[in-house]
């Protein structure tokens, strides 16, 4: 009962980060909102993925203490926390700058969100597949 609840905990704040994402990225590559501001967009999407963030991270840790050492040897979960590291570098050191900039929308930031979109998806991913095929 308590994984399951925590389970439930977890995929509730991946919801808010993958929204945020979904959100700050389809922005960047022009899709949604273009007329608004990139920081506009950013800033309260970020707050989610924080968020969101915090809370995947706590429940994620308390479901990994329990199986700890199976986890860590496991390839898909391997490459679920590297996309995770990757993504959260890329939004919070990359994007946002992006976002901060008060200079025209280029090539740069509809890549960053074609990029962006790209490794939330492929964590997204890589944690269906670390739930079914495990």
């Amino acid at each position: 009962m308590l994984t399951a609840s925590l389970s439930a905990i977890h995929l509730l704040g991946f919801t808010l980060v993958t929204g945020g994402a979904l959100l700050t990225n389809l922005r960047f590559v022009g899709v949604l909102l273009a007329k608004q501001p990139l920081n506009d967009v950013t800033r309260p999407a970020t707050r989610g993925i924080a968020v969101g963030l915090a809370i995947s991270v706590t429940t994620g840790a308390l479901l990994f203490s329990t199986r700890a050492i199976a986890a860590a040897e496991n390839r898909i979960f391997q490459v679920k926390m590297s996309l995770l590291v990757a993504a959260v570098i890329f939004h919070f050191a990359v994007q946002r700058r992006f976002a901060r900039a008060a200079g025209p929308e280029g090539v740069m930031v509809r890549a960053s969100g074609v990029l962006g979109l790209g490794v939330w998806l492929g964590l997204a991913l890589a944690g269906c597949a670390f739930i079914l095929l495990e």
